[in-house]
């Protein structure tokens, strides 16, 4: 029998067309179902990766001093207070989203990005040590050195504990640092209990995950930003902190 005979004779059943309805809507109805049970890739690449839940109150967040990494004007009338782990993947992609962020508002002299310590020891073991890196960084030159090595450490590391130890003293190099000196500062753990302080701090404030972010406006009010927002979500933050008097 020919295909065209075989779709006629089909067609031809009495109750061929309802039943084909019924499939049909059967198909459609599973779809719908399991697309509504997926989660949206955008919203879970937002996500902060998790440390112990806790609550926190943002008015505990530590007062910016000039001991602070601050990248863009001190005096900028909102500041970006972001803690940060470096073997996050989130952090990773929220760190470039900072420059761009900094490349519009920074130079302007309206926005502020603020840099503290956010190591997730359960998940990242040597997210630690990289702080520790950072800081003598910053203790050995300066507040821009300290960005310099921040911005080349995220841009190498794979995450998640995928960057070799080895390279921290390249990167110490890459920026123009006395490595001797660099690895000294390291190997003597000095810094371990300011990291440990930012992390203390984060957590006060609410921080169950990274990168865990606060916008404190003009006024002193503050917002929580949680996760590795997009660009225009941030943006949209800060205008609305700009208006605030």
């Amino acid at each position: 029998m020919e295909p065209s005979q075989t779709k006629t004779s089909l067609l031809a059943h009495p109750l061929a067309i309802p039943i084909a309805i019924v499939i049909a809507g059967a198909i459609i109805g599973g779809a719908i179902l399991i697309a509504l049970r997926q989660p949206s890739i955008s919203a879970a690449a937002q996500q902060p990766q998790g440390a112990e839940q806790s609550a926190g109150d943002l008015e505990t967040m530590r007062p910016i001093t000039g001991d602070d990494h601050i990248r863009g004007n001190p005096d900028a009338p909102v500041k970006i207070v972001e803690y940060s782990d470096t073997e996050c993947p989130f952090c990773k992609r929220f760190h470039e989203t900072m420059n761009q962020i900094m490349s519009e508002y920074g130079e302007s002299g309206k926005v502020a990005w603020v840099y503290r310590h956010f190591p997730l020891d359960v998940l990242h073991k040597k997210a630690d040590k990289e702080a520790e890196a950072l800081e003598c960084a910053g203790e050995l030159g300066g507040n821009e050195v300290f960005w310099r090595y921040a911005d080349r450490l995220f841009e190498v590391t794979p995450s998640n504990d995928g960057l070799v130890e080895a390279e921290l003293p390249r990167i110490a190099q890459f920026v123009g640092l006395d490595v001797k000196k660099f690895n000294a500062c390291l190997s003597s753990g000095k810094y371990a209990e300011h990291v440990e302080e930012d992390t203390q701090n984060a957590q006060a404030t609410g921080g169950n995950g990274t990168p865990w972010s606060i916008i404190v406006a003009p006024n002193g009010k503050k917002y929580p930003l949680s996760g590795a927002q997009p660009y225009e979500a941030v943006k949209q933050l800060i205008e609305l902190a700009l208006q605030e008097k």
